[in-house]
Formats: C-alpha cells, sequence, structure tokens
C-alpha cells in the first residue's frame, strides 16, 4: 500500500490547531461586528455622542484585541505540534500587548476628544477652554507615549535574552526614572517640559505669542515641540523646553484685549485738544474697538515736531492691528482736511534772515510760510 498519502499524527494535530485557530479569530472578528454595531446603533438612537466616540475610537484596535483573546482561549485546548506550542503562545501574547496598548492609546485620545468637544475655543470669552484644552492635550500626549514605552518594555521582557532591555525601558517610564534618570536626554526633557507647561500653563492653545521677534498663535502642542502659527502663515516649530527655558511674549496670558499705540508726527502748531476731542468721533464709527481705553497725548518734541501718541484697546491682537491702522488713517485725514499746517513742515532761512516753513501742497507746488 502506498503511504505517501496518509499524514502522521503530529501533522493531523497541526492541520486541527490551524483549524482551530482560525474558528478562534473568525469567532473573534464576528463579536466585534456584532459588539460595533450593537454599540453604534444604540448611540444612533439615542444621541449619545460619548457612544459614538468610543465606537469611532475603539473600533480598530477592537477588531485584533478579540479574535486574539478569542486565540489565546483556544490555544491551551488543543494539541500542538511540540516545537509549535511555545512560539505560539509567545506570538500571541506579544500581539495582545500591542493590541491593548493600541486601546490604552484610543482611550486616551477619546479622553481628550470628549474634554475638548465640551469646551469649544472658537468663541469669544475662551480663556477656560483654551486652558483646559492644552492640559489636556499635552498630558494626552505625554500620556500616549508613556504607553507606548510600557507596550514596548513589557514586549522585550518577554525575550529572556533581552529582558535587562525592557527593565530600563519600564524604568524609564516611572516618574521617578524621567526626574532623576532622563532629564539630560532631549526627548525626555521636553517630556518633562511638557508636563510643566500643561501644570503652570505659561502659554496654551491659541495664545497669541512672540517667539523669536516673531508675532504668531500657537497652533499645535506637541509631546517634545510646539508649532507656532505666525501671521504670514508661516509655522514655527520650537522645543516645548524653549517655553521653559527662554523668555517669551504672551499677550492673552489672562485675557485676549490688548491696548496699542499709533504713534504719529506734527508741527508744533497742532491744536491737540482737537485731535482729542476727534479720537471718540473715529472710535464710535468701528466696532473693533472695546470701549476701554482711547486717548490722545504729546509724547516727544523734537527740534523740527512733536509726537503724538494715541492708545486705543482692543478685545484680540487681530482686532487690535486693524483698530490702529483704522485710527491712524482718520486722524491723518483729520489734519489734512481741518489743520493742513499742522502737518510736519520744513523750516528754512530766507536771506532776510526771516524763518520760513515750507511743504508740499495739494497742487504738487511748493508752499511757504512764516514762522
Amino acid at each position: 500500500m502506498d503511504h505517501r498519502f496518509w499524514m502522521t499524527g503530529t501533522e493531523m494535530d497541526a492541520i486541527r490547531a490551524i483549524v482551530w485557530m482560525l474558528i478562534a479569530i473568525l469567532i473573534g472578528l464576528v463579536a466585534h461586528r456584532v459588539l460595533c454595531w450593537s454599540v453604534a446603533r444604540w448611540a444612533a438612537r439615542t444621541g449619545n455622542p460619548v457612544a459614538a466616540a468610543v465606537v469611532r475610537r475603539t473600533r480598530r484596535p477592537a477588531a485584533y484585541i478579540l479574535p486574539l483573546l478569542a486565540m489565546l482561549a483556544v490555544l491551551p485546548n488543543i494539541v500542538l505540534p511540540e516545537a509549535w506550542t511555545r512560539p505560539a503562545l509567545h506570538a500571541v501574547g506579544l500581539l495582545i500587548i500591542a493590541a491593548l496598548a493600541w486601546s490604552a492609546i484610543a482611550m486616551i485620545r477619546l479622553w481628550g476628544d470628549l474634554v475638548v468637544a465640551r469646551h469649544r475655543i472658537d468663541v469669544e470669552d475662551n480663556l477656560l477652554a483654551r486652558q483646559l484644552g492644552t492640559r489636556v492635550d499635552i498630558l494626552s500626549r505625554v500620556a500616549v507615549t508613556t504607553a507606548i514605552i510600557v507596550a514596548v518594555g513589557m514586549m522585550l521582557m518577554t525575550f529572556p535574552e533581552i529582558r535587562a532591555i525592557g527593565t530600563t525601558l519600564l524604568a524609564s517610564a516611572g516618574v521617578a526614572g524621567i526626574v532623576a534618570g532622563l532629564a539630560a536626554r532631549p526627548l525626555f526633557e521636553n517630556l518633562v517640559a511638557g508636563i510643566q507647561l500643561a501644570l503652570t500653563q505659561p502659554m496654551r492653545i491659541d495664545d497669541v505669542v512672540v517667539v523669536e521677534k516673531q508675532f504668531g498663535r500657537i497652533e499645535e502642542i506637541h509631546s517634545t515641540y510646539v508649532v507656532v502659527r505666525l501671521w504670514d502663515l508661516r509655522r514655527l516649530v520650537v522645543p516645548l523646553s524653549y517655553f521653559i527655558n527662554t523668555p517669551f511674549e504672551n499677550w492673552t496670558r489672562r485675557t485676549a484685549n490688548l491696548i496699542g499705540e499709533i504713534y504719529f508726527f506734527a508741527d508744533y502748531t497742532v491744536d491737540v485738544e482737537a485731535l482729542r476731542a476727534e479720537l471718540p468721533r473715529i472710535l464710535e464709527r468701528t466696532t473693533l474697538w472695546d470701549r476701554q481705553v482711547q486717548t490722545v497725548q504729546v509724547t516727544d518734541a523734537t527740534e523740527k515736531t512733536v509726537q503724538i501718541r494715541a492708545l486705543v484697546s482692543a478685545r484680540g491682537s487681530a482686532e487690535l492691528f486693524d483698530l490702529r491702522c483704522f485710527v491712524r488713517e482718520q486722524l491723518i485725514a483729520f489734519l489734512r482736511e481741518h489743520q493742513p499746517d499742522a502737518l510736519p513742515l520744513e523750516r528754512t532761512w530766507q536771506r532776510d534772515a526771516t524763518p520760513r516753513a515750507t511743504a508740499p501742497a495739494q497742487n504738487g507746488a511748493v508752499r511757504s510760510q512764516s514762522v
């Protein structure tokens, strides 16, 4: 009899093990589909945003965790070839650790999404929302990095040959390890800086800052760096530790409203009181002014002109810039129409030793004025 088509007992055991593992994977996938469908339908029927967010964030990692758990339940009850048993259990254990870490990361991000969704920053009074958003963003990124380090350490500890490396990584994930031994490393130094920023909050998401003489807004805060959106839409990437070790300007630390200055020069004949009376009328014509600060002062005097400063306030930096430009244009127009002689003049001495002043006339000719 030809025995080439007969399989040995070991081969039959291997085939049965593969079939049972495939069945376990199928059961896990079916359970995942049924569970996600049930929760999603319940969320849609009740309008529960939390349940919908849970399904959205955990759908993909659960697609791996449930089949792996089913395989882990089946493996002790099937007969595997001796050479397969240990590697199979080891591989499934590694995959479960990775899937659980993925799920933990998804839950951390889900928590961040829910907190941020309840506090909008696209409103005028958004100080509390920006405080919570910044704290949640930084802490969630630190937690995600810590979860990855812990998962990699646990996976390495399953290998006897490199268990020491896994132990070192796990020690690095602890607070004592970070503070005592790893603060000198750039990565962990920025992680520590991120924790400090989350607790002290010298700057927050959407804060208006001046960094390295660049004006912009805090757009993103990552585990090791911060993205600043500059006024011309360029992005300035700054390490987190910069905001702990280097002074910088924060224009919205407590409140968003700001005071701005408008400087211009005029002749000594200018009527300052008329300018003081005109400024409120100018500000009443715009919604950019927050009705808090408005004043006109002479802040300097040179041998030719006087320097006039107008102070105005606005609800935010963008409104303040537009308000300053508007007030400057209107004050110049007021001087040109009502006090043309108060525009800066260039004084010269004529041959008769009588001081005179000349300035461009409206038609382009040179006019003279006695002093």
